[in-house]
């Protein structure tokens, strides 16, 4: 999924210019890195809350379209409105095409519930992690990393170790004991000492 975003450059700084901004329908923000200087930058709220709706938005690489001028970006910060859960402030970086990017892109589980341990077995995935950090080349940045969950039976865990990960790309945060998710019974009452023990490592990772 290609996604482009329009912006113009901005003029007025400050605290007090951000929030005209914002009461104008507009989302303050700044581009950096690369070979070009930082600039402050101003998009249409409206616009861009529809694009970063998208998953894809926030692993992927960005086209933007600057005052005519196109360049690729990568989403790196955003701020949001605690209340009214709009964009308060977005940071965006240039991308060179030759040099690695360090980025945290989501798991996607597949088959989740046709895994014997929840299908046949009454057990309920509990997920450790939802996201991964990776390093990459901007054209291998996948938007996301599937995980097959179809053999899972009940006491199953998966370990960051055992994702394999896209050509091209490397899991930075790979550990032999770092635990993706765990498959648990739903009725306590019926888990033995093994399951019970599972839940506890669980509870502490939360």
């Amino acid at each position: 999924m290609k996604i482009e975003i329009n912006a113009v450059l901005r003029d007025a700084k400050g605290t007090g210019a951000s929030r005209r901004l914002r009461h104008e329908g507009k989302v303050p923000g700044v581009l950096y890195g690369g070979n070009g200087d930082a600039k402050s930058i101003e998009l249409n709220a409206k616009d861009l809350f529809m694009q970063f709706k998208h998953e894809a938005f926030h692993a992927s690489i960005l086209t933007l379209n600057l005052d005519g001028k196109k360049e690729s970006v990568l989403l790196r910060d955003y701020q949001m409105h605690p209340v009214r859960n709009n964009i308060q402030h977005i940071d965006l970086q240039r991308i060179d095409e030759n040099k690695k990017l360090s980025v945290k892109i989501p798991f996607h589980f597949l088959n989740e519930d046709v895994a014997p341990g929840v299908k046949l077995e009454g057990g309920v995935v509990s997920h450790i992690m939802v996201d991964v950090d990776i390093s990459c080349l901007p054209k291998d940045l996948p938007t996301y990393i599937e995980v097959d969950l179809v053999n899972l039976s009940i006491g199953d865990s998966i370990h960051l170790s055992e994702i394999k990960a896209p050509e091209g790309v490397e899991l930075t945060a790979l550990s032999e004991e770092k635990i993706l998710l765990l498959l648990l019974y739903l009725n306590l009452r019926l888990l033995s000492k093994k399951h019970q023990w599972l839940l506890k490592v669980t509870k502490l990772l939360w």
